[in-house]
């Protein structure tokens, strides 16, 4: 069933690419328009029939729309919401996929009218991959999207925006701004530093050691470079706009590598394995929750080569 009348996407990479095809898939929306910066991008998103229309600024394409969806950089925000505020429709909602939610709320909720919703929002899904060409309709399907209503938002809107984002096929759920940071910080952006830094010191390694560190590179450290290789504008902002969580995590992540550094130091080998252990058990979980797969490599087997003749 159609959720909304007109949905307008603002930045149109990965996320906004999926909502798409996935609204297309399900018939969720009356009409998708899009917005982006790069002319390359917008010709793409009209190529590959992303959306219906596609406009060269931010305030033409939310001009009806009854659902805006803010897929920027973080740090953008708050000049497109300043753009779109007084092209807004009445009683429309506006939302975003921001990764933090503190720093949004200070940027977008100033601009907005009296007569609009804004609902913050963060869809926990995502590849490595970015631009209109690299989303996909199944995205969200079974991955979490948590909302961070404000006070004063109407409960109806937040419903209605609730039952459009499960119908894309995520799990919703709602959680307050300042405790969305802090458990992104531990399950997101501190794990994303640590990638970060291993693979630059893997690097600095491969340059010492001539092609080893990547020739012979194990899953684990395969797996690193896929995180390592998000987009690196979003990433910026994030550390920029959620350091005082990061940096707390990032703390706590520090004494507990001293720790283990301290236990292989004095071979206190029954520590390791307990430790190990105990944090085995939270992989168990993830995979019991669904949120991952315990299939051989990880379900992520490269596709089969294609017959020659």
């Amino acid at each position: 069933m159609t959720h909304y009348k007109r949905v307008a996407l603002i930045g149109l990479g990965l996320i906004a690419s999926s909502m798409a095809h996935a609204m297309r898939e399900k018939g969720l929306a009356g009409e998708i328009i899009g917005h982006a910066k790069s002319p390359e991008t917008r010709a793409t998103a009209l190529e590959i029939g992303l959306c219906d229309r596609v406009f060269d600024t931010a305030a033409a394409a939310v001009e009806g729309a009854d659902l805006v969806v803010l897929c920027v950089p973080v740090g953008a925000m708050a000049a497109i919401a300043a753009e779109i505020a007084p092209h807004l429709a009445p009683g429309a909602t506006v939302t975003d996929v921001g990764s933090v939610k503190q720093a949004v709320v200070e940027a977008v909720a100033p601009h907005m009218p009296g007569h609009v919703q804004f609902i913050p929002g963060h869809p926990l899904a995502g590849t490595e991959h970015s631009g209109p060409r690299s989303g996909f309709a199944t995205l969200f399907v079974n991955r979490w999207w948590l909302l961070t209503p404000l006070e004063g938002n109407d409960p109806a809107a937040v419903a209605r925006l609730k039952a459009f984002l499960t119908a894309l096929g995520a799990n919703v759920d709602e959680m307050e701004v300042a405790r969305h940071d802090l458990v992104l910080a531990v399950v997101s952006h501190t794990p994303h530093l640590i990638a970060y830094t291993m693979v630059g010191v893997a690097d600095h390694l491969r340059r010492v050691t001539q092609e080893e560190v990547i020739k012979y590179s194990a899953s684990g450290f395969r797996d690193f470079t896929r995180i390592a290789a998000s987009d690196p504008t979003m990433w910026r902002d994030v550390f920029l706009t959620n350091k005082e969580a990061t940096l707390d995590i990032l703390g706590r992540f520090t004494e507990e590598l001293f720790m283990l550094q301290r236990a292989i130091r004095m071979g206190d080998g029954q520590m390791l394995f307990d430790y190990f252990t105990e944090t085995r058990a939270i992989r168990r979980g993830i995979i019991e929750a669904g949120q991952d797969t315990a299939a051989p490599d990880f379900g992520r087997v490269p596709p089969p080569k294609a017959e020659t003749r």
